[in-house]
């Protein structure tokens, strides 16, 4: 039945054993091989499921080893801003020690979340390195935003708009503004800075169009959802002039009134913090799954081109739970400074006449993409432009689209008026920026002079905003002058001057 020949041995063999024989050891060659340890460029055995770039070559945690990893940080730059966590318990320690001194204790808790903040992007950072790259730059841009995110909500939930209650601090000019001045802090600071970065050490910079056109394309369509709920109250808002209407016929003048149209604002601004909020989950599925490749292939490139790689190769790294650890260590501080910095937001706005615009949309944001903008300008530096972009795009995103709405729907569900009732400054300043750096990102080409201009225009809307008033103390001066050119006609007709 079957075909026999002898073998070496002269034992007979069939065919069908050579084939059963063959396939077995295919089979062990196979098991060996799955359990065959891979080592990566330092020795060290790779765990599985973890990227042999980010493998420390350890387990658990070593306080030894931990501090020094974390103290030596990604760059020279991000070390040298380790010196400044001395002011984190100083800030604590004024807060509870002379909880009156409200410059000092501001002052402080700015500075202190700036160490907090780099920590907290280093050690997502490092827990990037051992997971997939398009994944891992979403998770590292995730947590570098946990600190605007801790900010919003800590001023939402102190935020108190009843005007008869003596505990009154109506805190959502400020997030409104810090929104936006997240944006046009990564767009035109951190992006110039990248830029002037990298344009000093070669002539120019090339970027992939997957990564430009798709963040130019998203921040456009997110600027049009944020502006519009603003432009639809500033062009009904005249219409509330009893001036303006006083020589209409009343079958023309509109049944508006202030709390009818900011109810409307308000109900436009959820329904639309809801669609961006749906958006960006479209945006991280199409990064993650159905684009992943283009991605996966663009920073594989990048990281070529890296001309310190081999340097952070070598570089020890942390272990998975040291990574975890150094998160909830970082968060822990961040939150804690949160809080004592914004409770003297008021008193420092007051006492020294800062406007909510500013502290909004200049101060609040520095602070808060401190660590963001070191890890972006440090790539820059090293020739990783779309490593670079992907984090200043991918945060600025994640902030139009994600952390924005979220707030907006978080004060839906706290009982809190949080609409999306930009100043018409801020929302011109807004889309004029997302043009511009659109421009910049059209060629796929960057340097050092479109760095430049964009922080140059970053200082000017700096100087702008420090110098623009509240709108309450704008309508109450205009209130005020109008009341005294009443009195002044009312005398000059009483004596028969008029």
């Amino acid at each position: 039945m079957f075909s026999r020949h002898r073998d070496k041995d002269g034992l007979q063999s069939t065919d069908q054993d050579i084939e059963l024989s063959n396939s077995q050891q295919g089979t062990n060659e196979k098991r060996d091989k799955r359990r065959l340890p891979v080592y990566n460029h330092n020795g060290h055995k790779v765990t599985r499921g973890i990227k042999p770039e980010g493998e420390s070559g350890r387990k658990g945690i070593h306080p030894l080893h931990f501090l020094r990893i974390a103290a030596r940080s990604t760059s020279k730059v991000s070390m040298a801003v380790n010196a400044l966590w001395p002011f984190v318990p100083a800030a604590i320690a004024v807060r509870y020690a002379a909880h009156e001194q409200h410059k000092w204790i501001f002052a402080l808790c700015y500075i202190g979340m700036v160490p907090s903040a780099n920590l907290l992007g280093f050690a997502g950072q490092e827990l990037a390195r051992k997971l997939p790259k398009v994944f891992g730059v979403l998770l590292e841009t995730f947590l570098g935003g946990i600190v605007e995110i801790v900010l919003f909500m800590v001023l939402l939930r102190r935020n108190n708009d009843d005007p008869a209650d003596e505990r009154y601090n109506n805190f959502i000019p400020v997030i409104r503004a810090a929104i936006l001045g997240s944006i046009l802090a990564n767009l035109l600071l951190c992006l110039g800075f990248c830029f002037f970065a990298g344009g000093i050490r070669r002539e120019e910079q090339d970027f992939d169009p997957a990564v430009s056109e798709v963040g130019s394309g998203l921040l456009l369509t997110a600027g049009f959802g944020l502006i519009l709920p603003a432009a639809f109250f500033t062009s009904l808002s005249g219409n509330l002039d009893p001036n303006r209407n006083a020589d209409l016929p009343a079958s023309q003048i509109y049944d508006l009134t202030a709390t009818v149209l900011s109810s409307k604002v308000l109900k436009i601004s959820r329904v639309t913090a809801v669609i961006l909020f749906v958006a960006f989950f479209i945006y991280v599925w199409f990064q993650m799954r159905t684009h992943h490749g283009i991605y996966d292939s663009v920073l594989e490139k990048d990281e070529e081109r890296d001309h310190d790689r081999h340097k952070d190769l070598k570089k020890a790294k942390l272990t998975l739970t040291e990574c975890v650890i150094a998160i909830v260590i970082a968060l822990t501080f961040v939150s804690l400074l949160a809080v004592l910095l914004v409770e003297q937001i008021e008193d420092i706005v007051i006492e020294n006449g800062i406007s909510d615009g500013f502290m909004g949309l200049i101060l609040v944001p520095l602070v808060e993409k401190a660590a963001e903008h070191l890890t972006a300008v440090d790539e820059a530096w090293d020739n990783q432009m779309n490593f670079a972009l992907a984090h200043v795009l991918g945060a600025t995103i994640q902030t139009a689209l994600f952390n924005g709405p979220l707030v907006v729907i978080v004060g839906w569900g706290l009982g809190k008026a949080m609409d999306l009732d930009f100043e018409i400054f801020n929302a011109v300043i807004l889309i004029l920026a997302i043009i511009t750096v659109g421009n910049f990102l059209r060629d796929g080409k960057s340097n050092y002079l479109e760095g430049v201009l964009c922080i140059f225009i970053y200082i000017i809307i700096a100087v702008t905003s420090f110098y623009y008033p509240n709108p309450e103390s704008v309508t109450r001066e205009a209130e005020a002058l109008r009341a005294e050119s009443g009195a002044e006609e009312h005398a000059k007709r009483f004596l028969g001057l008029g």
